[in-house]
């Protein structure tokens, strides 16, 4: 009997267009969801799949929807890391989850325009422009000799790092397992600590993984350390940064703007306070949403069903 497979989250309608399905048509059923599905809705929607595919971690995957779907077999996740997956769970079903390969850098280079929106108060400059509205409103900020903060000089920090260092910032670099040899094999220098690197940067960028270290990592404490000036960029996960004391620092002109493409909930629920922040700068999560990316993703999706079906899985995935 031909198995099932469901594409979830595909919200720009693209997943079939981005790689060749041609040697899967036959050997699948596909299914595509557009639009996001939780709760009795999203396991109605499963329900009868055998394979489900998962774009990052839009829809997260815990041991109640494992047991909630008893014919699941594949689980795929776009890239090689999805902190929303129960892999316990998925042993326990016997359920084996794969991942695919992904373009480098598109974070980063999201990160870099944050910034300059900030920075350059383009999205106002760009509203008045369109709205026939008054000309030249604005005095942008320079970078040259600012100091640029990276949380987590990992491939996405060193990414970001070496831009700063070709816009002459002075970069810093702090996680708890950074070498001096790694900070300045990028051109930056190793903060002590974060409350070094808070207390001297102009621009806070964070670039490391969600886990129970780096939860709540940014909370009322350290925006009290940060500079009146200071623009906090979160393109990682949004539970790094405390929500609530990010809010009350925007609104309170603790620090003075925030670029932001992660939140706690996604998609952000329309009467949220980080719409309404004039010194916000936001994006949808669109990090990793470019066509390179997608094509590596989806050439990797179909080729882990195909081998899956082929009994010979690849990229499997434990944890």
């Amino acid at each position: 009997m031909t198995p099932t497979c469901v594409i979830l989250d595909d919200y720009q309608n693209v997943a079939l267009e981005m790689a060749d399905w041609s040697s899967l048509r036959e050997r699948v059923n596909l299914r595509v969801s557009t639009a996001p599905v939780v709760g009795e809705a999203l396991i109605a929607l499963l329900s009868d799949a055998e394979i489900v595919v998962m774009m990052r971690e839009r829809t997260p995957f815990p041991a109640e929807l494992f047991a909630a779907l008893p014919k699941l077999k594949l689980l795929v996740t776009t890239g090689m890391r999805n902190a929303s997956i129960d892999f316990a769970a998925a042993a326990k079903q016997g359920v084996t989850v794969c991942g695919t390969s992904s373009a480098p850098g598109t974070t980063a280079e999201l990160t870099w325009g944050l910034i300059h929106a900030l920075t350059r108060t383009i999205p106002a400059e760009n509203a008045n422009f369109h709205a026939g509205g008054p000309w030249q409103t604005s005095v942008g900020r320079d970078l040259r000799g600012t100091t640029l903060g990276i949380i987590g000089l990992g491939n996405l920090g060193q990414r970001v790092a070496r831009v700063g260092t070709a816009f002459d910032m002075n970069v810093l670099g702090w996680s708890r397992s950074l070498s001096e040899e790694t900070a300045k094999s990028v051109g930056a220098e190793r903060a002590a600590t974060l409350h070094e690197l808070l207390r001297q940067s102009d621009i806070v960028s964070i670039h490391v993984p969600l886990n129970a270290g780096t939860r709540g990592l940014i909370g009322a404490a350290e925006f009290g350390l940060m500079r009146p000036q200071a623009l906090l960029i979160n393109t990682s996960r949004g539970p790094i940064v405390d929500e609530a004391a990010l809010i009350d620092a925007l609104k309170s002109g603790r620090i003075a703007g925030a670029g932001l493409d992660v939140y706690d909930t996604e998609p952000l629920p329309v009467p949220h306070p980080l719409r309404g922040l004039p010194n916000v700068v936001a994006t949808p999560h669109l990090g990793y949403v470019t066509q390179a990316n997608y094509r590596a993703y989806f050439t990797g999706v179909v080729e882990d069903i195909a081998r899956w079906l082929d009994n010979n899985p690849v990229r499997v995935l434990t944890a």
